[in-house]
């Protein structure tokens, strides 16, 4: 499925002054507002919170300063039980999640609760995955590693941090799928994270790992000796990595965007819940946002409202009957 195309509009920071702040209806402001991050601290959740919190503080779109609050669990899932059935009005508290959270909703392990029961905010951005391997790897392109891993699937070893139905192992399994490789044979290593699969990658462990690109492109500003055979995406990323292919040029539909943002409880009222998605709008328009995507290593893709709900339902649906195919769903 393609992420829906989007335009940063980028203006002056003139243009953020009490025009802008009126322009926000005061009656529904947030008071005490709070990002619940879904982890300890570190890592993806408490990156999105942060683009947030720094973004609001650096516009004063937000009357009083948020703060995050860290509620680790089942990738999401104890902090969707906790805003749907403890906190479902409370319009001070968004709650950020990601491409991993929707898979695991698409596979029930947020339990009784599904993708209709929480109000989809906003997105902050999107990352993509990604091919890679080491700088003297015999693999120059992925259509080398495909007729490797089709000619012998014993012989290549794919590694990432995640165990089967993570993200990382559907990167995995689609590549196994796209070289025409069962992927109940795949060999497929799980580590506790990018670090320790990287590691293993150039320890000659494995020979390719299933990354992400903001992650290869930070690896590739530290002079890491790795080589990017594909980019997991319809079309080329722009800036540092705009050269490198995607897989679909190279002949393989493959395409895993990885989403990052918000949603709130279910019994927001309208007035609250349109405040945040019309400051969320005006934070996308400024420069200091476009900045602190870029420092996150997030690719635009700013999207509120009614298209986020749209696209986050549509993008569960795929993922359940993704997951279904590879037998990951209890029946």
């Amino acid at each position: 499925m393609k992420l829906y195309k989007t335009t940063l509009s980028v203006v002056t920071a003139g243009l953020l002054g009490l025009a802008t702040l009126a322009a926000l209806p005061a009656a529904a402001e947030p008071k005490k507002p709070e990002c619940i991050a879904p982890a300890q601290p570190g890592g993806g959740f408490d990156l999105t919170c942060r683009v947030a919190l720094n973004g609001f503080a650096e516009t004063k779109l937000l009357g009083e300063p948020m703060r995050t609050i860290y509620m680790p669990g089942g990738i999401g899932a104890v902090a969707y039980n906790n805003i749907v059935a403890q906190r479902p009005a409370d319009g001070s508290a968004i709650v950020a999640f990601s491409g991993g959270s929707l898979l695991n909703l698409a596979q029930g392990k947020f339990g009784k609760y599904n993708v209709n029961d929480v109000r989809w905010l906003a997105s902050i951005g999107s990352d993509y995955g990604v091919a890679i391997v080491r700088n003297d790897s015999p693999y120059t392109d992925l259509k080398s590693l495909m007729a490797a891993f089709k000619a012998d699937p014993t012989k290549i070893v794919l590694g990432a941090g995640g165990s089967v139905g993570s993200q990382d192992w559907m990167k995995a399994a689609l590549t196994a799928k796209a070289a025409g490789v069962d992927y109940k044979k795949m060999r497929f290593v799980a580590f506790e994270g990018g670090g320790e699969a990287v590691t293993a990658l150039r320890g000659g462990h494995i020979q390719a790992y299933m990354g992400d690109a903001a992650e290869a492109r930070t690896m590739l500003d530290g002079g890491a000796p790795i080589r990017v055979l594909a980019v997991f995406n319809d079309k080329r990323l722009p800036g540092k990595m705009a050269d490198i292919p995607t897989a679909a040029e190279q002949g393989f539909d493959i395409n895993w965007p990885i989403i990052r943002g918000f949603y709130m409880g279910p019994k927001v009222s309208d007035a609250e819940y349109q405040w945040w998605v019309d400051a969320f709008n005006k934070l996308m328009q400024t420069p200091e946002f476009a900045k602190l995507q870029e420092q996150q290593g997030l690719f635009p893709f700013n999207v509120t409202g009614q298209e986020i709900d749209t696209y986050v339902k549509e993008r569960v649906k795929f993922y359940t009957e993704l997951a279904d195919s590879f037998g990951l769903i209890k029946k």
